[in-house]
């Protein structure tokens, strides 16, 4: 009986730690393909006239409220994480959700997204929302994190995307 229970229990262990959970995952839309960021989609110190990649993001878990969308810099220290370039919101229902494009430089932003947190450039990159990928085409590496908030503004879960290189 004994050897019984034990090949019971080792074989429901095996299928819990086998059991897998779909992590949320993300998908760039709108002609971005993670390597390089599509011509005019940069700030308008350069010439662009940039707006945030549309995203599709499958798999959220259950309880996400709002997306938030942290765009960082890769190769510039001062804006390369917590959203250097600026953190939108999107209030989301479901397991999946389409993250529309939205305007660079721009406070109020059309449909339900919001300003989470402007851009953190100073000067003439100062931008009171999302600052556009700005580094004049040397290359610097754009990403974003894209973060599952619950209603009590905790984070659920997490991933990361490359935007491409400018």
């Amino acid at each position: 009986m004994q050897n019984k229970v034990a090949l019971v229990f080792g074989f429901l262990a095996s299928c819990v730690a086998t059991a897998s959970i779909a992590e949320m995952s993300v998908k760039l839309q709108g002609g971005w393909d993670g390597k390089k960021v599509p011509a005019g989609q940069h700030c308008s110190l350069h010439g662009g006239n940039g707006s945030t990649p549309p995203m599709n993001v499958t798999d959220l878990p259950v309880g996400a409220s709002w997306i938030y969308v942290e765009y960082n810099d890769r190769d510039y220290q001062p804006l390369s994480n917590r959203g250097g370039h600026g953190v939108i919101g999107y209030p989301v229902t479901g397991s999946s959700a389409d993250l529309y494009s939205v305007k660079g430089m721009e406070p109020k932003l059309k449909g339900a997204a919001i300003v989470v947190s402007k851009a953190k450039s100073t000067g003439q990159y100062a931008s009171e929302g999302y600052l556009p990928p700005c580094s004049g085409g040397r290359n610097n590496r754009y990403f974003a994190v894209i973060k599952a908030v619950d209603a009590n503004g905790k984070v659920l879960e997490k991933t990361k995307i490359e935007i491409g290189r400018y």
